[in-house]
């Protein structure tokens, strides 16, 4: 009863979550039939998704702006140009259709995904429960499903655009839910002093959160891809990849919430990346699908609490007036490893292939319990 409870208190953020987690699914199941529509190479793709992730840093940058003139009308907007925008790489025909789609795409995810954060740390603050593991639970599933949703209908022949419309019904039936609810501090005005608000703390918790969801990006972008053409899956197995990535998030997500109270967020975030790490070495170098796919639950389940409990760990350890602050320019300089991730696969794979592409991100991941967590410690 208390999950159901807390999924009311959070809806108009959690639909938020739920619609943007149903297009990144929907997007991983079809990159390889998007990237044959549009005749990119490996590093092709990348430098799109490298660019594309320029505007979202953009876009984030500017969500404080578009908070304070639409105030409680922020989140539904946002998630309704995002539904929009979400037929577009289904359109393109040529890299340069897919490259401005792509950065309209992303431009209205960066703001939604700062402003619904803010939304659900606002309640945090005023409920006094943690919520933060359970919206990006929701993310996961709804990503799990949209994944599902583009294998099959690619299994029977159905095209980018019939798919991506299919995902944006969806995505327009959850926008009612979006409206209404709190509005939170991100349109603090800027001009205002802040005091008592650490970069040296921001910093290394901003990074810690930018690994975490550069590693679930990049993983939910070149999975299927990586089972596909590594190991002979057919579009349905293949998409079984995201899928699991997705699925075992979401169950990771769900057990962070009773984790994160029996143990603190740094014991938790540095065994998380630890499994993390194995996952997407494993993931990367298995030679068989039920290696491939052991590989992406583990690393599911492990960066399933990272960014979440990094997001928690920032806003309980400021002050309650620059909570939501903090929390906004955490997300900012965090969420630009979802935009990070692709391209640099992508990059790695045109070199050196996908094996040493997930072998990277495995390294990096490991910089989370040696170096940024205890500068944490150290400067919360």
């Amino acid at each position: 009863m208390s999950l159901i409870h807390d999924v009311i208190l959070c809806r108009n953020p959690a639909a938020a979550f739920a619609q943007i987690g149903v297009f990144w699914g929907a997007f991983a199941g079809l990159i390889p039939q998007v990237k044959a529509q549009v005749a990119l190479s490996d590093s092709g793709f990348g430098l799109v998704m490298l660019v594309a992730s320029m505007g979202a840093m953009l876009a984030m940058t500017a969500a404080p702006w578009v908070d304070r003139h639409l105030q409680v009308r922020a989140l539904p907007v946002m998630a309704g140009l995002t539904a929009a925008m979400a037929l577009l790489p289904g359109l393109s025909l040529m890299w340069y259709h897919f490259l401005i789609s792509m950065v309209l795409v992303t431009m209205c995810v960066g703001t939604l995904d700062v402003l619904m954060n803010a939304r659900v740390s606002e309640i945090e603050a005023r409920v006094g429960r943690p919520l933060m593991n359970l919206n990006h639970a929701i993310f996961s599933f709804a990503y799990a499903i949209g994944a599902l949703i583009a294998g099959a209908m690619r299994e029977v022949g159905m095209g980018s655009f019939v798919i991506l419309s299919t995902v944006a019904v969806i995505m327009v039936l959850l926008l009612p839910v979006t409206r209404g609810g709190d509005v939170g501090d991100i349109s603090t005005d800027d001009a205002r002093p802040v005091t008592g608000l650490k970069w040296s703390l921001i910093l290394p918790a901003g990074l810690i959160v930018l690994v975490a969801f550069m590693s679930e990006n990049a993983t939910e972008a070149w999975s299927a891809l990586h089972l596909e053409r590594s190991m002979g899956a057919g579009a349905l197995t293949g998409t079984l990849g995201p899928s699991i990535l997705g699925l075992t998030m979401g169950i990771g997500r769900l057990a962070g919430q009773v984790v994160s109270q029996r143990w603190s967020e740094a014991v938790v975030i540095r065994w998380a990346a630890l499994l993390t790490a194995s996952g997407a070495f494993l993931g990367g170098w298995a030679d068989h699908l039920a290696l491939g796919y052991l590989g992406f639950g583990m690393l599911g389940l492990g960066v399933s609490v990272i960014g979440p409990l990094a997001l928690a760990w920032v806003g309980r350890l400021v002050t309650a007036e620059h909570r939501t602050l903090a929390i906004s320019r955490v997300a900012v300089l965090g969420y630009s490893g979802f935009f990070i991730g692709p391209p640099l696969m992508g990059f790695l794979s045109e070199g050196f292939g996908l094996a040493v592409s997930f072998s990277a991100i495995g390294f990096v991941l490991l910089l989370v319990p040696v170096v940024l967590v205890p500068l944490v410690q150290r400067r919360g």
